[in-house]
C-alpha cells in the first residue's frame, strides 16, 4: 500500500509540473494558429546574416544602395521585419 502511495503522489507532483509547460504550450498554439507569426519587430544585422547568408558587406551595400530600408539608433542599424517581409513579398516569382 505505501508504494502505491509514493507513486501516487510521484505523479501528482510531476502532474503540477508540467501543467504551466502544457498551458504555455497551448497559448503558443493558439497564436499560431491565428496566424500570428512569432518574430521581433525589428531585425539585426546579425539576425540578417543568421536568416538570409548575407556578409556584413553586402548588408552595407544594400543599405547604401537603398535596397534595404533601415534606421538606426547610435550605432545600432534596425530593420523593420514588416517591410522585410514586404520586399521578399514582392520579390517572389
Amino acid at each position: 500500500m505505501m508504494k502505491k502511495e509514493k507513486w501516487q503522489s510521484y505523479v501528482m507532483k510531476v502532474k503540477e509540473l508540467i501543467e504551466p509547460v502544457l498551458a504555455r504550450m497551448e497559448t503558443i498554439d493558439s497564436k499560431i494558429s491565428q496566424g500570428k507569426v512569432l518574430r521581433p519587430e525589428y531585425y539585426r544585422n546579425e539576425d540578417l546574416k543568421k536568416m538570409f547568408g548575407l556578409s556584413n558587406n553586402t548588408i552595407i551595400k544594400y543599405r547604401q544602395t537603398g535596397i534595404l530600408p533601415y534606421t538606426k539608433l547610435g550605432d545600432i542599424f534596425l530593420y523593420d521585419s514588416g517591410k522585410i517581409d514586404k520586399i521578399l513579398r514582392s520579390n517572389e516569382s
